[in-house]
């Protein structure tokens, strides 16, 4: 029962807070390894259960959401599909060891990205990047998204607000919509591989996608530096667990 209400808590949060910003999987990943998953399985499970809440969320977002300068839907729904499947077939075939070594170092570099944002921004200015390292940028995410999915939210967001985008709603409801897009090819993928525990994953599923879609019609109310803040320290604190636990 406490491992139940674990991993429905969790999966719960996780869907508001990727709703909100990104960085879900903060949650879910530490969550089922405290209940005795392997690395690559707890993530290839937790990724699945957060599938449902990204649909929700984009879809709490459907007001706001718009593409970044340069870049079409069209163009980004197949960039996302290709680098989750490149980042998915990449997941299986890493073992558990170093799997686990490279975890905290994932999700600090993903959380330092989030929170200097928009100073990178600033730094960046002078013109909108070409078409062509836009696209290198969303491949490389989805890719790294298909693989490890923490911190996923945090990237896209960076890599948005680099593309020229300054909305946050806007670009939260991208996040989630491309999130939901190489999510679902990369959970085939896990599936047909067989690193997917579906009981846990049915069941934290339910949960995150009532918190992804409360969470994002919560989220168009707050102001962003609260959100923000969030995220950053979120990431903190699930870095310092992973490198701790090593």
């Amino acid at each position: 029962m406490f491992e139940t209400t674990l991993l429905l808590t969790a999966a719960f949060l996780a869907g508001a807070l990727n709703a909100v910003a990104g960085g879900g999987s903060f949650l879910t990943l530490p969550a089922l390894v405290f209940t005795g998953v392997p690395p690559v399985v707890a993530n290839a499970t937790g990724t699945a259960a957060l599938l449902p809440g990204y649909m929700a969320g984009a879809w709490g977002f459907r007001e706001d959401t718009a593409p970044p300068p340069g870049l079409s839907m069209h163009l980004l729904v197949v960039l996302s599909l290709i680098g989750g499947a490149a980042g998915a077939a990449l997941l299986l075939v890493t073992p558990d060891a170093t799997f686990r070594r490279v975890v905290p170092w994932l999700l600090l570099a993903a959380t330092a990205l989030f929170a200097f944002g928009p100073q990178l921004r600033k730094a960046l200015a002078g013109g909108h990047p070409s078409t062509a390292k836009a696209t290198v940028g969303v491949l490389a995410v989805a890719a790294y998204g298909g693989y490890f999915n923490g911190g996923l939210g945090i990237l896209l967001l960076a890599l948005f607000g680099l593309l020229g985008q300054t909305n946050l709603n806007a670009m939260n409801g991208l996040k989630n919509w491309v999130s939901a897009l190489l999510t679902a090819i990369a959970v085939a993928i896990y599936a047909a591989g067989g690193v997917v525990l579906w009981p846990q994953a049915l069941m934290m599923m339910v949960a995150a996608t009532a918190g992804g879609y409360g969470g994002a019609r919560v989220a168009r109310k707050l102001p962003p530096a609260v959100l923000r803040s969030g995220v950053v320290a979120t990431g903190l604190a699930m870095s310092l667990v992973f490198f701790a636990r090593q």
